[in-house]
């Protein structure tokens, strides 16, 4: 299995691949400062809960580099006001949120006046979310693969892979895991309309790793499985309430629903960075609402009538009811989530 880097730290900068090319080219945006990873974010260059989870820690710290303070006090200062530009990226993925807290968290609970000791304490951190977050992929693998029977076929949607996570990735952790268990797996990818992660992101990851893969568009999942051609159905995910209500790309509430009417197993995959136990559902996670471009143009070529009124929200939510089971770093939790996931969090 190759490790695909979805971002590295080289000569203190972060260099994040550009995802917007993928799959013709394969290219890296040098981050020299926070903004150029707020950009990044923002244009989906790097995209993925893990991954802009990670990315945004290492956008406080090249932030914090970048100050030259009074003294402690105006340094905190301006890592809060960096810190809330970075959450303001992109609203519905909690793993931002919660990766950006944790390197707050840390600050504060410093004790020296050192603004240079401060910088580098900084920037471990924003190294250990990276490296935690690959084991933890890796875990879910480990605890998903359990899952899998063999000789099985599995439907995906968006990218929950490497390109999601700092590597190996959540739902495609679990199909990783089962492939190298020798399970003889083959998977389906949903191309994800509007911007087609599971045809530019997702079919490309599995066919570098030799993992058996069709690509279909969104509207035919449905009779792929009326046809008996799906056993079970994983994804990924972006927020996860106390309920076991599930945010992910938009899409995903179509496919939990097609899977529940054929009596197939929906498996939501994810790292304990992405659970909101504060909210009690999912009417309670805020929907990030993307430019009408992303529908009207495609290569930036026009496929609609000019004028024409345009809703693209980029998640949807799937009710708990629908969700058979969540792979976590920390083991599968299943209903009632709302005593199991508690039990997961404190583990």
């Amino acid at each position: 299995m190759r490790h695909m880097e979805t971002m590295r730290w080289v000569d203190g900068c972060l260099e994040i691949l550009d995802q917007t090319l993928l799959p013709g080219k394969t290219e890296y945006i040098k981050c020299e400062h926070y903004t150029t990873i707020c950009d990044a974010i923002r244009r989906l260059s790097v995209r993925g809960a893990p991954a802009i989870g990670a990315a945004a820690a290492y956008g406080l710290a090249l932030g914090a580099a970048s100050l030259s303070p009074a003294g402690k006090a105006e340094f905190v200062s301006a890592i809060e006001q960096i810190a809330r530009e970075l959450c303001d990226t992109r609203p519905t993925a909690i793993n931002l949120q919660w990766a950006v807290d944790r390197m707050l968290q840390l600050l504060h609970e410093q004790t020296t006046d050192s603004v240079e000791v401060l910088k580098e304490t900084l920037l471990a951190a924003a190294h250990a979310i990276y490296r935690e977050d690959l084991a933890s992929n890796r875990r879910i693998g480990e605890f998903g693969e359990k899952l899998i029977p063999p000789n099985v076929s599995i439907l995906t949607h968006c990218n929950a892979g490497a390109l999601a996570t700092a590597g190996f990735g959540t739902a495609l952790g679990v199909i990783r895991a089962a492939h190298q268990a020798g399970k003889n797996i083959h998977v389906y990818a949903d191309e994800t309309r509007p911007l087609l992660q599971g045809a530019r992101l997702t079919a490309w990851e599995l066919m570098q790793d030799n993992i058996p893969v069709t690509l279909l568009t969104d509207n035919m999942a449905g009779y792929l499985m009326a046809c008996g051609k799906v056993d079970l159905v994983i994804v990924g995910a972006d927020r996860i309430t106390a309920n076991g209500d599930v945010a992910n790309k938009i899409g995903t509430y179509s496919v939990a629903v097609l899977a529940k009417e054929h009596g197939l197993p929906f498996y939501v995959a994810a790292p304990m960075s992405t659970f909101d136990l504060n909210l009690a559902g999912g009417q309670e996670i805020p929907i990030e609402n993307r430019d009408e471009r992303e529908v009207t143009h495609f290569a930036g070529h026009p496929v609609a009538p000019a004028g024409v009124k345009v809703w693209n929200p980029a998640f949807d939510v799937t009710p708990h009811p629908l969700v058979t089971a969540i792979i976590t770093d920390r083991g599968v939790a299943r209903p009632p989530y709302t005593k199991t996931l508690p039990a997961l969090v404190d583990k």
